[in-house]
């Protein structure tokens, strides 16, 4: 009896040790498995996790995308056998898209990616998801926002253009180079892309070119060169930001075909007068940035008929001859920027009566009479005639330096259209005279 007792403990004991033994190695086991990508998918609730309320074909250039509060956050998905679980299968599908782009980035000085790991790919720090517009019951990635974020990446080519359900893509002000992908005019509902700030080279990206969708485009401050394409400036945009980089040609002829609200193409190297055509977008632009470039010419009495220019800014650059009257027609006007040319006269007193106007400069040109409404301008400090011929102002050139100028006129003719005001006295029974080509 004593030795049945005494197997009995010893087999009882040996039971114990072996389950003591498994539970210890198994969860090791687990542990070194590697995490494999499943195309499980969970229920789809999760589609407001964190996402963007806004509409994927709304227009708006400050897209604002809310992470969820602590009461609206989501807990992390299981792990199923090891095996991430996604909200969706296109979460699902992107995921190694982010990974790849993930492994190329070189430089993260603020620690963002630190937060691109595992299935919720909803809280990666940059992402925004919503419902895609052909399936209201699905979540994806609809919305990148990297502004800031000081990243370095050779590339965008393999992500951006990868991601079949983006709707707007910002990433200013980080260190991404290289071109971007013919692969992008594939996306369907892309219609806000900035890649302002980078390091972006080559010519003009013209894989945006026939892209329907897309009504915001920002590459400013990157290193593009070559000429823009004029296909451009009749796509249905409603900003074109192209300012800061080395653009070489022409200002186009269909310029005033553009659909935009906001036209920026300072700081590149246009050269040629500002084409009458630019009154055909009378309707539409609100801004007009042309400084600092290389135009040349006499300005045309056209720019008068931008009745909803808030600013114009054509500063530094090569025009000449005298201040259309023009430009007292455009009401809304509150900045006007004609410094550093080779205009001369007489500053019209009537663009001086402007109500709305904030800041005239025509500093830097040669200027040689200001009537008292101008005048009162200058005591007001709204406008800024310094460095100019005006013998009775501070701060003017010397007198040789305009007789040098004076010596050598630069003229432009039908001088007439200078004083002509077509919101006074449009033409009746007769088209809008032509502005005389430059000299």
């Amino acid at each position: 009896m004593s030795s049945i007792s005494t197997k009995a403990t010893a087999s009882t004991f040996c039971i114990l040790v072996a389950s003591l033994i498994l539970n210890t190695v198994v969860p090791l086991s687990h542990s070194t498995n590697k995490e494999t990508l499943d195309f499980f998918t969970v229920g789809r609730d999760r589609s407001q996790s964190k996402g963007c309320n806004n509409e994927f074909h709304g227009i708006s250039s400050s897209f604002h995308c809310q992470k969820p509060t602590a009461s609206q956050a989501q807990p992390p998905l299981p792990k199923k056998n090891g095996t991430l679980v996604f909200a969706d299968q296109r979460l699902a599908v992107v995921y190694p898209i982010i990974q790849r782009f993930k492994s190329i980035i070189t430089s993260d000085p603020l620690g963002v990616t630190k937060s691109w790991v595992g299935s919720d790919i909803c809280n990666y720090k940059g992402f925004f998801c919503d419902k895609p517009p052909d399936n209201q019951s699905a979540i994806a990635v609809a919305s990148i926002d990297f502004n800031g974020f000081q990243l370095s990446a050779p590339t965008l080519d393999g992500f951006l253009d990868q991601l079949p359900d983006i709707a707007l893509f910002h990433a200013n002000s980080n260190f991404f180079s290289g071109t971007l992908s013919s692969n992008i005019s594939k996306l369907p509902y892309l219609y806000e892309l900035d890649i302002s700030n980078n390091q972006f080279s080559g010519p003009f990206p013209s894989a945006v070119l026939g892209m329907n969708g897309l009504t915001f485009l920002d590459i400013r401050f990157n290193f593009f060169t070559g000429s823009v394409p004029p296909q451009i400036f009749t796509q249905n945009l409603d900003v074109l930001f192209i300012n800061n980089n080395n653009f070489m040609q022409a200002l186009p002829d269909n310029l005033g075909s553009s659909h935009v609200l906001v036209l920026t193409l300072a700081n590149n190297n246009f050269t040629g007068p500002i084409p009458k055509g630019i009154a055909k977008a009378l309707g539409s632009l609100t801004e007009v940035l042309l400084s600092n470039n290389e135009l040349t010419g006499c300005l045309p009495y056209e720019i008068g008929i931008l009745k909803e220019a808030t600013l114009f800014d054509a500063s530094n650059n090569e025009l000449t001859g005298p201040l259309p009257s023009s430009l007292a027609c455009i009401e809304k006007l509150e900045q006007l920027n004609f410094a550093g040319n080779f205009l001369y006269g007489m500053v019209p007193e009537v663009v001086c009566t402007l109500e709305n106007l904030e800041s005239l400069s025509l500093s830097n040109n040669y200027f040689i009479v200001v009537g008292p409404l101008c005048r009162s301008l200058i005591e007001r400090g709204v406008l800024d005639i310094s460095n100019n011929c005006i013998p009775d102002l501070p701060f003017q050139k010397s007198v040789r330096e305009c007789a040098n100028f004076f010596t050598n006129p630069r003229k432009c003719p039908n001088t007439w259209t200078y004083t002509y005001l077509p919101c006074k006295f449009p033409p009746s029974g007769s088209p809008i005279p032509s502005i005389a080509p430059s000299p």
